[in-house]
């Protein structure tokens, strides 16, 4: 059950990196929900390979083709089906790691748990082509909440030790590259180009922010907002940690510091600062919901590595070859608002279901 996400809605995606297709089935979205494609191709088109220097060079349009569940621009109440044709494979390329685990990815425990019967070839179903049928289900997710007065943005907070400047307020979607300083931005695209030109890969960290939440979404222990985010966030394969709020910085705060007190501003309860990250107990408090994922370095590198032979039980240099992105972070981006979009309707739904 691990490929299913889900309480009111639920989420199953299908498919390996270079598999036929991929894609995803959602099943609980209501009927009659308008659903814009044209915006949905255009959120795809940020995840999508093989549109600049630092992406890798593989190319597909990674448009969804819709079996079932939307008629005539709307949802229909059948679960929706779509699928995106892998078009632009090269599995010869995984041939020389059958018996030599690539390090920091998934082809060792991989082969451990399915008892070496797992479709390796550009990582399988582990691979971070899977985050495109996730980008189906978190687009769609992402135009409903919009109907409800629910938005998200996100940005690119840091690539190695360049960090972003300003704060996160208003969309960097429309922008090249997703920082609020441009000027942040273009110093770690030097970083990129850097490592890449080392053989190498940098990771980093990305911020997301929902706002026009009403109070009380989620709950309390394995119900909480941070849990149901966080399951749906890790489904990205390359995310190592996450934070809300002030996250890790509040450990070296004091409660008078790190406490955000009530008032009350034009009839709603509001929080004077916002460390939670807009949840307490799990629940939504109406303030933004903000959050930070840290995102590791693109395992697949040029520079020459050591990993164990398997057949042989020696060690043995690995250099890997293929098309690989020297950062992940930018790609990312559009990922991580869309587990988030997920988490959060899911929990909507829940929400509407109590005051009914």
């Amino acid at each position: 059950m691990s490929s299913i996400y889900g309480e009111n809605i639920h989420i199953s995606i299908f498919g390996q990196s270079h598999s036929a297709a991929i894609g995803v089935a959602i099943d609980g979205i209501p009927a009659g929900l308008a659903i814009d494609t044209d915006a949905l191709n255009a959120f795809m088109r940020r995840r999508a390979p093989g549109q600049n220097e630092y992406s890798t060079a593989r190319r597909e349009a990674d448009e969804p083709e819709f079996l079932s569940g939307i008629a005539d621009g709307h949802t229909c109440g059948a679960p929706i089906a779509a699928i995106i044709r892998n078009t632009d494979t090269r599995s010869r390329d995984y041939d020389p790691f059958r018996f030599t685990p690539r390090p920091g990815h998934a082809d060792y425990t991989a082969d451990i748990k399915y008892r070496g019967f797992e479709d390796s070839a550009g990582g399988g179903h582990f691979s971070g082509r899977l985050t495109a049928p996730l980008c189906i289900a978190g687009g769609i997710c992402i135009q409903l909440l919009q109907q409800h007065g629910i938005s998200i943005m996100s940005r690119i907070a840091s690539i190695g030790n360049v960090h972003d400047a300003g704060e996160l307020i208003e969309p960097t979607a429309d922008k090249p590259f997703p920082t609020v300083s441009d000027a942040a931005g273009e110093a770690m695209r030097r970083e990129i180009a850097a490592a890449k030109a080392e053989g190498d890969s940098v990771g980093g960290t990305i911020e997301c922010r929902i706002t026009g939440l009403e109070a009380g979404l989620g709950g309390p222990l394995f119900g909480g907002m941070e849990g149901r985010i966080a399951k749906a966030v890790f489904a990205v394969p390359a995310i190592k940690g996450i934070e809300f709020g002030a996250g890790f910085a509040a450990a070296e705060m004091r409660g008078s510091e790190n406490n955000d007190p009530f008032l009350m501003e034009n009839g709603r309860v509001i929080t004077k600062t916002n460390n939670c990250g807009g949840i307490l107990g799990g629940i939504t408090t109406a303030m933004p919901l903000t959050f930070r994922v840290a995102v590791k370095p693109t395992p697949s590198i040029a520079r020459e590595q050591i990993t164990l032979n398997t057949k042989t039980q020696q060690a043995e240099p690995l250099v890997i070859g293929g098309r690989h992105d020297p950062c992940i972070v930018p790609r990312a981006v559009p990922c991580i608002e869309a587990a988030a979009a997920i988490a959060v309707y899911d929990a909507l739904l829940d929400r509407r279901k109590e005051q009914i």
